[in-house]
């Protein structure tokens, strides 16, 4: 049951467009998001919200 749900669910890094090197470490739904992803979150290195895309 688990080994399903980890396919499914893969583990993703967000890093920072800013150029700082933040990153972020999550899950995304495979078949719900099979392209990149990209999330407006916050960067404290620059004290402001940036996008930041799926690295792979």
């Amino acid at each position: 049951m688990a080994r399903a749900y980890k396919e499914v669910r893969p583990k993703i890094k967000l890093v920072s467009t800013a150029g700082t090197g933040y990153t972020y470490v999550t899950r995304k739904n495979r078949r719900n998001d099979p392209d990149r992803m990209v999330l407006r979150k916050y960067d404290p290195v620059v004290r402001r919200h940036v996008e930041f895309k799926e690295s792979r």
